[in-house]
Parts: structure tokens; C-alpha cells; sequence
């Protein structure tokens, strides 16, 4: 372990023994090892990494690969079956918050309990005490036993004694589903603190655009294994390309993360990302006025496997109805692509997403909020052409349209077809504008003038 790692895990197994019947638990333990009566199953194989202090990273993967047992052999709560690991600071983890509560006992109680486990002395929890109960916002149940406590009182709970131990090692596993938004915005605030800290942060998420804005770096995990780490916005990519393939292609797929050759794919996308953006921002203002600008072209677009669909021709046309993609900000537009069905599809719904270079979503559209409000049925050799109207609130800038089409397979909603960075647009710059950050809220700045009377 390096002198500034605070994460080193090597060669990192689990197993798991699954018996068919509970009798066969039993009869293992009679038969001393002469007989197995289980099957093994891998949940981790031969994983390892190591995190400086001071990094954030991701680590992101489909369900069953691995994510949470990973996180839960790091904070002690799972033992290994082979490997080891090495962790360098004081550890807070947000996994199952709550979970070693003891119902009996008051809040006030598990409070000490909790603290205690993670390290903290009885002074210690004494002087944090007051923090730790105006952050859990439970008023008088402090003194009730939790096992009267609502799923939302135990999470504000458990939560406030994590964050408040000052870790050096913060380690989340998306724990922070269950309470309301205010509570989920105010637990996001305070991990942003304690990585303004310099604390290293370990982050479990399922949402892509949250790993690219607030991680350093990414891992992929499938099926117990890593499959890949580096820069967030590549791995966010063989992610979701993962996620959403047909089941036919996901073994292709990774080998091809494994092996680099994806990799090696992403990164070419994004240095032509960052040309084309260089390109387009380079592009004459031609009067400010609205204009189609050949020369800008996205390089880096990158197609999901195909259902049986395929998305083509994604343009954007200007009220007159011609293509453009130098657009005036304050003017609407119309986003427009073809879809072209092989064989029929299910409860089909299209969407867009506006995303900037840096990978994040803006904002976007579906054709409709759910499945049973999309389109039935479309049948096979149908083409249909999908239009989304929009008003441009960006402000200046190079920006990224996506294309998706979404519809049942089996017994869940997936990407028929869906292409990345289908379409780039600039919002052309203009002078003495008011506006900043990305997106143009309208603001209106007001202020007035009074006097001061001087006895």
C-alpha cells in the first residue's frame, strides 16, 4: 500500500455457498467436508484497485455484479474469502443506514452505540451529540426506541451519525433513496463538504451523470469482475453500452471492455469531442442570425446495439423548417430524427437529452411519462419520424443531443436503439448578456436605493 492510498484492495474473492434446501445446511455441517452440499456461487473474483486520498471514485455496474458486497468487505462487515484490503483513515460508510440499530433501544442510545462503532470516544460523542440531533430533525423521538421509528426517521438518523464522525473515508451505496428531498438535498450538501475536505470518497451509483459530475475517476464491475476503471465520462459509456445490449451481444461487448478495444473507442470519441467543439466554437458568427454551419459535425457519435430499431437522420429545424444547428438563444426549434422498425416492438416511447461537453445532462423529453401511456404496438418494417419542440434557453455554448427509443423486451422497458452525441448544436454568443451558467432562467436583476439618516 502506497503512502497515499487510502483504499488498496488486492486480489479481492467472496463465495457464497447457496444451498438448494435448508436441510442440505445441515447435513453440510455432518459432513465434514467429505461432501459438499452446496453450490458456489463467485459474487467478487480477483478484484483489485487502489484509491489515493483525496479521490473520488465511482464504481458503477449492472445488478449482481458485486457493487455492494464490495463496499461492505471494504467497511468490515463481510469477511473475504480471498484477498485483502487496506484502508488508511477513519471510515464512515451510508450502506444499509440503520441496520445495526438496536430496536430496543432509544435513539439517544444507538446514537452512543453507533458513534462508538465507528470510532468515535464517549467525549467525542458528547460535544457532536447536539450536531448529530438538530441534523436528524426527529425532535422528541430521540428518547423513544427506534423500533417506533418510521423508515424516514431511521435513515435521518443513521445518516447523521455517519457524516458527523469526520471521516477521511466516506463510503455511499446510494443510501440516500428513502428520505424526502429536502433531507436527500441536504445529505448531498454535506458530502459535498466533506470532499471539499480533501476526504476520499468511494460512491455506488447507478446514474451515470452523477459519476461524471462528481467523480475523479470510474469502475466497472460485472459479474464479480472488473472489467474496467479511468476516466468517469469512458466508463459511464461501456456502462450503459452494457446495460441496455441484447442478450445475445453483452459477452461481445465484455470482452471488448476487457480487452481495451471499447476503451480505446471512447477515448478516440472524446478527442474528437473536444475537436469538433474547438471547431464550433471557432465557427463565424455569421450576424448572430441562425445558420447551418456544415463544417459542424458530430464525431463522436456512438450507437447502442439494436432491438430491431435504428435511429437515423437526428437534425434540428428552425421555425421556417430549415436545418440549423447555430441557434439564437430565445428562439424554438424543432429536434427531428427517423426511426425504422425490423421487427415489431412493444409500448415504444422516444426521447431526447440535451447534454453538455463535459457529459451532463441538462434536461430533455419522452413521448410519454410511462409504458402504459407509450405506443402499443408498432409493427415491423414501420418507419416513423419523431419530432420534439423545444425553446432554446442555453446559453452560449457548444452542446450534445441525444436520440433514444425505449420499448418492453422480456419483462422490462430497455433501449430498442439509442444514439450518443447524435447531434451537435452551438447557441451563438452574443454581447452584454446578463445570463450565466448554462441555462437562461430569465432572470431579472432589481434593486433600489434608500437613505441613511445621520442624527
Amino acid at each position: 500500500m502506497s503512502s497515499n492510498a487510502a483504499i488498496a484492495v488486492n486480489n479481492l474473492s467472496k463465495c457464497f455457498h447457496i444451498y438448494d434446501k435448508p436441510r442440505d445446511r445441515l447435513m453440510q455441517m455432518f459432513a465434514r467436508g467429505r461432501k459438499q452440499y452446496f453450490r458456489e456461487f463467485w459474487a467478487l473474483q480477483d478484484v483489485s484497485f487502489t484509491i489515493e486520498r483525496g479521490e473520488t471514485v465511482g464504481i458503477l455496474g449492472r445488478n449482481g455484479s458485486g457493487k455492494s458486497t464490495l463496499l461492505q468487505m471494504i467497511c468490515g462487515t463481510l469477511n473475504q474469502t480471498h484477498g485483502d484490503i487496506l484502508t488508511h483513515g477513519r471510515v464512515a460508510a451510508l450502506l444499509e443506514l440503520g441496520s445495526g440499530f438496536n430496536p430496543e433501544f432509544s435513539g439517544r442510545e444507538n446514537v452512543y452505540m453507533n458513534a462508538a462503532v465507528l470510532g468515535l470516544t464517549r467525549e467525542e460523542t458528547n460535544a457532536r451529540f447536539a450536531e448529530i440531533e438538530a441534523f436528524a430533525e426527529i425532535g422528541e423521538f430521540i428518547d423513544q426506541p427506534v423500533k417506533t421509528y418510521s423508515s424516514g426517521m431511521m435513515v435521518r438518523l443513521a445518516f447523521a451519525v455517519a457524516i458527523n464522525v469526520d471521516p477521511q473515508i466516506l463510503i455511499v451505496d446510494e443510501a440516500l433513496s428513502v428520505g424526502d428531498e429536502l433531507f436527500q438535498r441536504k445529505c448531498f450538501a454535506r458530502i459535498e463538504a466533506i470532499k471539499a475536505s480533501g476526504a476520499t470518497i468511494l460512491f455506488v451509483s447507478h446514474s451515470g451523470s452523477a459519476v461524471i459530475e462528481l467523480c475523479t475517476r470510474a469502475i466497472l464491475l460485472d459479474k464479480g469482475e472488473k472489467l474496467a476503471e479511468g476516466v468517469p465520462k469512458v466508463i459511464v459509456g461501456q456502462y450503459q453500452k452494457l446495460l441496455y445490449a441484447p442478450a445475445d451481444k453483452v459477452l461481445d461487448i465484455r470482452e471488448s471492455i476487457k480487452s481495451g478495444a471499447l476503451e480505446r473507442l471512447e477515448l478516440e470519441r472524446e478527442a474528437q469531442r473536444s475537436v469538433v467543439a474547438v471547431e464550433a466554437s471557432q465557427a463565424s458568427d455569421n450576424g448572430l442570425e441562425e445558420y447551418f454551419d456544415p463544417h459542424i459535425v458530430s464525431k463522436s457519435v456512438m450507437s447502442y446495439e439494436s432491438h430491431g430499431v435504428l435511429i437515423s437522420d437526428p437534425r434540428i429545424l428552425n421555425a421556417a423548417g430549415k436545418q440549423v444547428n447555430c441557434l439564437k438563444r430565445g428562439d424554438s426549434y424543432r429536434y427531428t430524427y427517423r426511426v425504422s422498425f425490423s421487427t415489431g416492438a412493444v409500448a415504444v416511447r422516444f426521447g431526447m437529452m440535451i447534454k453538455t461537453l463535459a457529459g451532463i445532462e441538462i434536461g430533455g423529453a419522452a413521448s410519454a411519462a410511462n409504458a402504459q401511456d407509450s405506443i402499443t404496438y408498432v409493427a415491423a418494417d414501420a418507419q416513423m419520424d419523431v419530432e420534439f419542440k423545444f425553446e432554446c434557453n442555453l446559453n452560449p455554448g457548444t452542446y450534445f443531443l441525444n436520440s433514444g427509443v425505449v420499448g418492453v423486451v422480456g419483462e422490462g422497458e430497455t433501449y430498442l436503439h439509442r444514439l450518443i452525441d447524435a447531434c451537435l448544436f452551438r447557441v451563438l454568443p452574443e454581447t452584454a448578456i446578463t445570463a450565466t451558467g448554462t441555462v437562461d432562467f430569465k432572470c431579472i436583476a432589481a434593486f433600489t436605493t434608500s437613505s441613511v439618516e445621520h442624527n
